[in-house]
């Protein structure tokens, strides 16, 4: 694997074929597994990034392997493989692409008799193992179209303007009152339960000319499942039905430009919401700058939840829009459930009696973040449409520019950003902060380690294997520079095929799958981008950055903040845009507004001492700067080392 043998002809795809694997017996104990062919048998082709494996009938000596003996070949040339694991149960050898391939390309595995048996005699043959890989880009591409030829909105009946109204209150505020808001959060799916109160932090300075809260119509291509249904490649996916959308706007104050302020759009991270954009647009407003969020799909909990804004006695309520559900049975709303598909927990007097796995546990984030992305194609064409802020300032209504809106995105954020910019070419210029793909490996190696086991614990067979790795599960998939994993765990070997196949299924929604797009091969035109990365991230790691940077060939684009360097040194430096106590908000801010006031067109060092612009040293996103988490060891290399080897 891969290899084309395990496709069918299939007129209806944009490959021309369509992946075929064999199912097990379908049983109570393997369903799971049934569940996840069934998925990955409807894509039209294999991984971008493929997991090679290669099976032999007996022993090799591993140190024959080489760039010259095993390698995929196609369009662009040799790639070799890194990142081995040997399993001596069934004498195979896995290891994984170290270039990313092209969509819709034709490839072969290529094994020569330059590999030795364990007695150094060459292999019986060489082989040559044609495959064909899949079209990731093109169903987000598609979406984007129907948006534009106008045939999602009137199939899913959506309007494309804005409101600031709500019943007979209008929700805009002047900027006096941006330090008095208030979230109501509902976190109960019992609509009696009460809303959780809790204020907004503003960390933006007073230069706007008013606060407005607002909502538009997006078509949601997500079933309540949080599942685009899946359609042959060569056809556009039908919107599900349409959404009400919430967003937060920040407007400059002063006499705008002709045809309005510049305006910004904002991609909150996982489980924020668009209320951060009081703590990531520091000094937008300042610079003449309209910035405006809304939520990620499954974001800001529940559809009751409410914004309470002014001072006592002069308050105006209304509906923030929370675009959370409980999607897993248990009476609560997470800060960002609905954003994936979800086991079904039954609950009997509070406890957890029984514990069913989704059948689309396989698509983990895959479809929530493209229908995040199509949102905020659909805030981008409500801008387009035309803004005007009602009674924005000094009684005076203020319109924002249609034309030119600019991306900026944090952590999740920067990863549906990528997928946007990407694939719309509305929008020129985007700075993206901390992200990193495939989500996989992001949850796997972070903070985020513990869903995924709670994933691998209800799938059937259960994945958790032990092991010396955090929370209950040990994958042993060596790091990019490691040496080869020998002997791998029990239960390792099947859980790194889960793990794989889920990267797979959900290649279409990582950012790395459009980081071509971006320059290297560009749709759309050559997109003006700035990447933030800050070293040992916790939540997002350096190494899944590097996969975007490596994809798309981006490494002159990336600000590389060197925490390590600061006070802060030790700390998570992930929110480092966001979060005041990290020693890089301010710098970060300032890069941030330079580059969105000039569109695009500066990028400044905000301080040598702190940040290297671009990235001194791409090793440095290959490892994680912090103990591993699937072996318990410390970190790697020691901090007084502080820099990553190279690839072997």
């Amino acid at each position: 694997m891969p290899n084309d043998r395990f496709t069918v002809a299939d007129s209806r795809q944009l490959t021309g074929r369509r992946i075929q694997l064999p199912a097990p017996a379908c049983t109570d104990a393997t369903r799971s597994i049934c569940d996840g062919t069934a998925l990955l048998n409807t894509l039209d082709g294999f991984d971008l990034q493929p997991r090679v494996a290669i099976p032999f009938t007996a022993p090799i000596r591993l140190s024959s392997v080489t760039a010259g003996t095993v390698y995929v070949d196609g369009p662009g040339g040799r790639t070799r493989l890194i990142q081995f694991v040997w399993d001596p149960a069934t004498n195979t050898l896995y290891g994984t692409t170290e270039a990313f391939l092209r969509e819709q390309g034709h490839y072969a595995v290529v094994v020569t008799r330059g590999v030795l048996g364990s007695a150094g005699r060459p292999v019986a043959a060489g082989v040559r193992v044609p495959f064909t890989t899949l079209s990731a880009t093109t169903q987000l591409d598609r979406i984007r179209r129907s948006l534009d030829d106008g045939t999602a909105y009137a199939a899913a009946r959506a309007a494309t303007g804005v409101s600031f109204t709500q019943g007979s209150a209008t929700t805009v505020f002047p900027p006096t009152d941006a330090g008095l808001i208030t979230r109501l959060d509902q976190r109960s799916a019992d609509p009696g339960a009460p809303l959780v109160s809790s204020q907004v932090p503003n960390l933006a300075p007073l230069a706007a000319g008013c606060v407005a809260f607002g909502s538009f119509e997006s078509p949601q291509f997500v079933t309540s499942d949080a599942v685009i249904p899946a359609v042959p490649t060569g056809t556009t996916p039908p919107p599900q039905g349409k959404a009400r959308l919430g967003f937060a706007l920040i407007v400059p104050a002063g006499i705008p430009p002709a045809g309005g302020w510049p305006v910004a759009v904002y991609g909150p991270g996982f489980t924020r919401s668009y209320f951060d954009l009081f703590v990531t647009a520091d000094n937008n407003a300042a610079a003449g700058i309209a910035t405006i969020a809304t939520d990620p799909l499954g974001h800001g909990y529940g559809p009751q939840s409410k914004v309470t804004v002014g001072a006592p006695g002069q308050q105006t309520t209304f509906l923030a829009y929370g675009r959370g559900r409980d999607t897993d049975g248990d009476g609560d709303i997470g800060d960002s459930e609905g954003v994936q598909p979800s086991d079904r927990k039954t609950v009997v007097n509070g406890t957890v009696v029984k514990d069913e796995p989704s059948p689309y546990a396989l698509v983990g984030l895959r479809d929530g973040l493209l229908q995040s992305a199509a949102d905020n194609m659909a805030l981008v064409r409500a801008v387009e449409h035309g803004i005007t802020v009602p009674s924005c300032q000094e009684g005076q209504d203020v319109p924002v520019a249609k034309t030119g809106v600019q991306y900026y995105g944090l952590s999740f954020g920067g990863i549906y950003g990528t997928m946007l910019m990407g694939t719309d070419p509305h929008v020129k210029v985007g700075l993206l902060n901390v992200p990193g793909g495939p989500i996989v490996d992001v949850a796997r190696l972070s903070g985020f380690r513990s869903l995924l086991a709670d994933q691998l614990r209800v799938s059937r067979p259960n994945l958790l294997n032990g092991g010396p790795g955090l929370n209950g599960f040990t994958e042993d998939i060596p790091m990019p520079a490691d040496p080869p994993v020998t002997r791998p765990r029990k239960g390792a070997v099947t859980l790194q095929r889960y793990l794989y196949q889920a990267i797979w299924l959900e290649r279409s929604g990582g950012p790395e799958t459009y980081a071509p797009l971006l320059r290297l091969r560009p749709r759309y035109g050559a997109k003006t981008v700035l990447f933030q990365t800050a070293f040992g991230d916790h939540t997002v790691p350096n190494g899944t950055a590097g996969q975007i940077y490596r994809a798309g060939q981006l490494f002159d684009r990336v600000t590389y903040y060197r925490n390590d360097r600061t006070p802060t040194n030790g700390s998570d430096p992930h929110g480092f845009l966001a979060d005041p106590t990290l020693a890089g908000r301010f710098f970060g801010q300032a890069q941030l507004t330079a580059f969105l006031k000039s569109g695009g067109a500066t990028v400044i060092n905000p301080n040598p001492a702190l940040f290297e612009v671009p990235i001194a040293d791409p090793n440095n996103l290959t490892c994680l700067h912090y103990p591993q988490p699937q072996s318990g060891s410390t970190a790697y290399p020691p901090p007084a080392a502080g820099e990553c080897p190279p690839i072997r």
